[in-house]
């Protein structure tokens, strides 16, 4: 069976041969695993044989000339094309620490908005024509993907902008998340129009921390939701299934997800109260679920842990399809190689129909 019948199988909510297996080892992981025994010419994807997604976009940034500011042994700090300026470390893996913005209020939106509109020099149709047709001859899920809404916005803004302004501004907190939407939405049409089929589209927006969600879910509907249910609809009446990546504790944002028309959440953190089995029973005919699996127990002393977490969790999760396989975030590098690759094990002894 093929990755894209796999994947399509279970965000259809019917049975396949296993359930699909996605992960995101950290690049330290990596290279802890290489130094334990993963060959020096093989990622993880292709020693244990996650399914393939294979993603087709173009560039949904401000498109401002990125620049070097400063670099030394430690870190980098650069501008980029959104105009944003961060330091990024060198030697650590961790998100970029944001450090200013071009775009911090409406008055700098109302001169900047200009270069947010989509047009065909944003992609590289020739490339992307070729990608779809290499990723569907092998059987590879296909899909259209970016940075979205509050998480996308958060980068160019600032959360200590954007966060007030929801109160302060709320008209013009809507008016950049609509403004994305209308760019993704022509810049699929076009690729669409080229000849590309997605099977899915995937989209991160972490709305949560480890506690809760950044904002409330009044604030969520009033604000995003019409942004989302925008972009939900257009797709599904293409018959593309809309994959949404939100960390943290959003369990109070899950019946809008499904109002809105996402087809499937990740990655289900654990320690933010996102119990996969929960999720499951309440909302597993209409959501397909991926993640849930708690990576500090593949990180135990104790072998037992990871095999308890993997059989409780999956065995229930994947009844009548609607599950895929994830961590419940990335893996760390305190995962040792032969530790993931029992998890692997595990992963296909119970994820088995």
């Amino acid at each position: 069976m093929t990755s894209r019948e796999r994947m399509t199988l279970a965000l259809s909510h019917k049975e396949a041969d296993r359930v699909p297996i996605l992960d995101g080892p950290w690049g330290t992981t990596v290279q802890r695993w290489k130094r334990e025994g993963l060959p020096e010419d093989q990622s993880p994807a292709s020693y244990f044989g996650y399914d393939r997604t294979v993603g087709i976009g173009g560039d949904t940034s401000f498109r401002l000339p990125g620049e070097t500011l400063e670099q030394t042994e430690e870190y980098t700090i650069t501008r980029n094309s959104n105009g944003v300026v961060h330091r990024n470390w060198k030697h650590a893996t961790s998100t970029p620490e944001l450090i200013d913005f071009l775009i911090k209020d409406r008055k700098a939106w109302e001169e900047h908005k200009h270069r947010f509109i989509y047009d065909d020099t944003r992609v590289n149709f020739d490339n992307a024509v070729q990608t779809f047709k290499n990723a569907r001859e092998a059987g590879h899920f296909i899909q259209f993907g970016c940075a979205l809404g509050y998480d996308f916005w958060q980068n160019v803004v600032g959360p200590e902008n954007l966060l007030p302004a929801m109160i302060e501004d709320p008209e013009w907190v809507k008016e950049l998340y609509m403004a994305q939407v209308e760019l993704i939405i022509n810049m699929a049409s076009a690729l669409m129009a080229h000849g590309i089929e997605f099977d899915g589209a995937s989209f991160a927006d972490d709305l949560g921390y480890r506690n809760g969600t950044f904002f409330s879910p009044k604030i969520y509907r009033e604000q995003l939701f019409p942004a989302h249910k925008r972009l939900c609809d257009f797709l599904n009446e293409h018959g593309i299934f809309v994959i949404l990546h939100s960390c943290g504790g959003v369990r109070a944002l899950v019946p809008y997800f499904v109002e809105a028309g996402f087809a499937c959440l990740n990655p289900l953190e654990v320690k933010s109260g996102m119990g996969v089995i929960e999720l499951k029973r309440e909302f597993g005919d209409k959501l397909t679920l991926m993640g849930g699996i708690d990576v500090r127990k593949m990180a135990a002393d104790d072998p037992a842990e990871i095999e308890e977490e993997i059989r409780t969790k999956i065995s229930v999760a994947k009844v009548g399809g609607g599950y895929i396989y994830h961590s419940d975030h990335s893996v760390p590098d305190n995962v040792s190689f032969q530790q993931y690759k029992r998890v692997m094990e595990l992963v296909r002894e119970y994820g088995s129909y």
